[in-house]
C-alpha cells in the first residue's frame, strides 16, 4: 500500500467568518439539547428559550456585518455562497425564528402551550394524563427550531447538490418531529407528521434524481458548473431538461406549489399552531431563496423548454390557493391554502428575470412572514370556554369567532392587519409586495398571468373579509374567549404588526437595500 507523505497532503481551507451565522444557530441547538440533558427540571425550560433567542439574534446581528461585506465583496466556498442573495435571506430567517420562538414559548396565564408535556407519552394515556397533571413540559422542541433553522440557512446559499440535499434534511427532519407534538389533539398532529415525512420523502427523491441527471449532464456537483457547458452537450440535452425539472419539483414542494401541495392543509391544520406559523414563513423564505439561485443559475438558461410548464404551474397554484380557500371552514386551513395562493404570486416574480427582482422576491417574503406569524400567534390565544369560564382547546372554526372584535378588540385589530397584508390592501407589506412582483412579471411579457394573479389577490379576499366580518360584524357564540398572553405572544404579534405597517408605508429604505440583492452567476 502506497502511503503520500505528508508534505503532499493540503489542508483545506474553511472560509470560518461565512459560517459564523450558521454555526451559531447550530451550536446554540447542540447546547439546547446538553442543557435539557443535564440542567435541573427548574430551569431546563427558560434556559433553552434564553438560549434560542440570543442565538437568532446573536446570527442577525453577524448577518448585518455580513451584508456590509458581501455587498462590495461577494464570497464564496466552493459548494458555499455567500452573496446578497443568501444573507438577505439568511437575515429574514434569523428575524423570522426569533418571533416564532416567542410564539412557541408562549403558554398563556392559563399554564398550558401548544405542546405536549411529553410528546412520547401515547395519547389519551395514564402517562400523558400524569405530565398533565404535574404540568411537567420538555422543551425539546427549541433545540429542534434551531437544528431546522440551520438548514434553512444554508439551503439558499447551497451551490452544490451534496448542500442543497443535505440542507434540505436537516431543515425538514426536525419539522416532521414538530409536527407531532401538539398537545391536543394528538392523533390529528401525529397523522399530519407521517402526511408531511411521507410526501417530503418523494420529494428528496425527485431531487435526487434530478440532481444525478444534472451530474450526469455535467460531470460535476457543483451548480454553477452547469451552465458553462451548456454548448458544448447539445447532444445530451434531455438530460439537462429532465434533471433541471425535477429539482424544481422538488423546490415547488417546499414552497407548497401546485400540483404538489397535498401535505400543506393537513399539516398546517394538524401541527401545533406556532409550528404552523413557522413553517408557513421560515420554510418559504428558505425554499423561495434556492428557487431564486436555482433559477437564475440553471433553469432560466431553459426557459423556452421549462417556462409554459412552469407559468403553467403558478397559474395552477394560485387557482387551487384561492378557490379552494373560499370553502374552508377552519382559521388554519384557510391559512393554508392562502398560503398556496401566495406561492403562485411570488413565483411570477421568480420566473420574470427582471433586473432587481430578486430583491423585491425576499421583500414579498418579508411582508408574507411576518403576517403569518403574527396571524399563527394570534390564533394560539382563541380559546373555547364551558359555562363555568374553564377555558379549554384553540378553536379555529371560523364561525366560533363571531364577536371576538367586540370582546377583545386589541386581538381583532392586529389580526385585521394581517388579513389586510394577505390581501393586499393599500398600507401594508402585502401591497407592496404584490405590486412589485406582478410588475416585474409584467415587465418580463408574463402579462396575462399578471391579470390572473390579480383576479385570484380579489377572490382571495372573499375569505380573508368573511373572518373580519365575523369578529367585528357578528354576535358573539359565547363559547370562546381569547387567552391572556403571558407576556410572548403580545410581543411577537406587535412586533408583527409593526414591521406589516412599517413595510407598507415606509417600503423605500428596505428596498433599496434589496437592491442590491445580487447572485453570484458562472
Amino acid at each position: 500500500m502506497n502511503i503520500l507523505p505528508a508534505e503532499t497532503f493540503v489542508s483545506p481551507e474553511i472560509p470560518w467568518a461565512l459560517l459564523i451565522p450558521v454555526l451559531i444557530i447550530a451550536g446554540a441547538g447542540v447546547l439546547g439539547v446538553l442543557v435539557e440533558a443535564f440542567a435541573p427540571v427548574a430551569l431546563r425550560r427558560p434556559l433553552v428559550i434564553g438560549v434560542s433567542l440570543l442565538a437568532t439574534l446573536s446570527a442577525a446581528v453577524v448577518l448585518v456585518a455580513r451584508w456590509l461585506v458581501v455587498v462590495t465583496a461577494p464570497s464564496t466556498a466552493g459548494e458555499y455562497v455567500e452573496d446578497s442573495l443568501a444573507v438577505a435571506a439568511q437575515f429574514l430567517l434569523a428575524v423570522v425564528a426569533f418571533v416564532a420562538l416567542l410564539v412557541m414559548a408562549e403558554r398563556t396565564t392559563v399554564g398550558d402551550g401548544a405542546f405536549a408535556a411529553q410528546p412520547s407519552d401515547r395519547p389519551g394515556s395514564v402517562d400523558e394524563e400524569l405530565s398533565d397533571r404535574k404540568n411537567y413540559q420538555r422543551s425539546e422542541m427549541f433545540p429542534l427550531l434551531l437544528f431546522s433553522l440551520a438548514g434553512m440557512m444554508v439551503f439558499p446559499a447551497a451551490n452544490s447538490f451534496p448542500a442543497l440535499f443535505i440542507a434540505l434534511e436537516v431543515m425538514s427532519l426536525p419539522l416532521y418531529i414538530l409536527a407531532a407534538t401538539a398537545r391536543r389533539r394528538r392523533q390529528l398532529s401525529q397523522e399530519a407528521a407521517l402526511k408531511y415525512f411521507i410526501l417530503g420523502a418523494f420529494a428528496s427523491a425527485f431531487m435526487l434524481m434530478g440532481s444525478a441527471f444534472l451530474y450526469g449532464f455535467s460531470g460535476s456537483l457543483v451548480i454553477s458548473d452547469i451552465v458553462p457547458l451548456l454548448a458544448t452537450k447539445s447532444g445530451m440535452d434531455w438530460l439537462l431538461v429532465a434533471g433541471t425539472f425535477m429539482v424544481l419539483v422538488g423546490l415547488l414542494f417546499k414552497i407548497g406549489a401546485a400540483p404538489f401541495h397535498a401535505w400543506t392543509p393537513d399539516v398546517y391544520t394538524g401541527a401545533p399552531t406556532p409550528v404552523t406559523g413557522f413553517m408557513a414563513a421560515a420554510v418559504k423564505v428558505a425554499a423561495f431563496g434556492a428557487l431564486v439561485r436555482f433559477y437564475q443559475v440553471v433553469a432560466g438558461y431553459l426557459q423556452w423548454d421549462l417556462l409554459p410548464i412552469l407559468t403553467g404551474i403558478a397559474v395552477l397554484t394560485m387557482l387551487v390557493g384561492t378557490f379552494a380557500g373560499l370553502l374552508q371552514k377552519d382559521v388554519k386551513r384557510m391559512l393554508a391554502y392562502s398560503s398556496i395562493a401566495h406561492a403562485g404570486f411570488v413565483l411570477l416574480g421568480v420566473f420574470s428575470l427582471v433586473h432587481g427582482s430578486s430583491g423585491r422576491v425576499i421583500f414579498y417574503l418579508a411582508g408574507y412572514a411576518f403576517a403569518t406569524v403574527g396571524a399563527f400567534a394570534l390564533i394560539s390565544l382563541v380559546r373555547s370556554v364551558d359555562s363555568d369560564g374553564n377555558i379549554g382547546t384553540e378553536v379555529t372554526n371560523i364561525n366560533r369567532w363571531a364577536g371576538l372584535g367586540k370582546s377583545n378588540p386589541w386581538f381583532a385589530s392586529a389580526m385585521l392587519i394581517f388579513l389586510l397584508s394577505f390581501a393586499g390592501i393599500p398600507l401594508t407589506s402585502g401591497f407592496i409586495g404584490k405590486f412589485l412582483v406582478f410588475s416585474d412579471a409584467f415587465s418580463a411579457g408574463l402579462g396575462w398571468f399578471v391579470a390572473i394573479a390579480l383576479a385570484c389577490s380579489a377572490v382571495t379576499a372573499f375569505f380573508y373579509f368573511r373572518l373580519v366580518r365575523l369578529m367585528f360584524f357578528t354576535e358573539s357564540t359565547g363559547d370562546t374567549v381569547v387567552a391572556t398572553s403571558e407576556g410572548f405572544v403580545t410581543v411577537a404579534a406587535t412586533l408583527s404588526v409593526i414591521v406589516t405597517i412599517a413595510l407598507g408605508l415606509f417600503p423605500g429604505p428596505v428596498l433599496d437595500l434589496l437592491s442590491k440583492v445580487v447572485i453570484l452567476l458562472p
